[in-house]
């Protein structure tokens, strides 16, 4: 199971932890609406790494957006295609990978993942995604007659998975500063109890 956020410390070095991580990415694990593209963005600014959101690389491969290849090939042709894309970026990628809600569930990629990379699940509750993912309707997988529902189902259906990431942070409503921080600070201790 994952490591829990220690207590914060403003004075890591997010640039030691990108040479101590020795070439692997971080990679971003969570539920849609968890921030994990919000935060990516300042974790790697911080680390002076590059960013890269996995839904936007699987965009540009298929040449159209996710809910048109949803409409178009279905969630198991995209799924395939998520996992040919995530592969590429954990060979090619140092930075900070955000990766899509249903990437990490997939046996193969977790694996790659896990082999690879160091996993950081961003957990939120469930009133704060929803809360979140309300102001988007673009969300393929909650284009249901109830997408509460369907989200909380998500939920059960997915934590489980997601508590397997080599570290969990919480996402509630503060300023992703304060996430980004807690996130170099759990990355510092992870990276210590693995010798690095």
């Amino acid at each position: 199971m994952g490591r829990n956020a220690p207590d914060i410390n403003d004075d890591i070095d997010a640039r030691e932890l990108t040479t101590r991580l020795a070439g692997r990415p971080v990679v971003l694990v969570g539920m849609m609406g968890a921030g994990k593209t919000t935060v990516g963005r300042r974790l790697a600014g911080r680390m002076g790494v590059r960013f890269v959101d996995s839904d936007v690389e699987i965009e540009t491969a298929a040449g159209m957006s996710i809910p048109d290849i949803f409409a178009s090939h279905g969630e198991s042709e995209f799924r395939a295609g998520e996992a040919r894309v995530i592969s590429r970026l954990l060979r090619d990628h140092q930075g900070i990978i955000a990766t899509g809600g249903g990437a990490f569930i997939n046996p193969e990629t977790r694996a790659s993942i896990k082999e690879l990379a160091v996993s950081v699940w961003i957990k939120a509750d469930f009133d704060v995604l929803f809360a979140r993912v309300s102001k988007r309707p673009s969300r393929p997988l909650l284009q249901t007659p109830n997408p509460r529902a369907t989200l909380q189902d998500l939920i059960d259906k997915r934590y489980p998975t997601y508590a397997l990431a080599d570290i969990t942070i919480a996402s509630r409503d503060v300023p992703h500063d304060v996430v980004v921080t807690e996130i170099l600070a759990a990355l510092s201790h992870y990276l210590d109890d693995q010798g690095a």
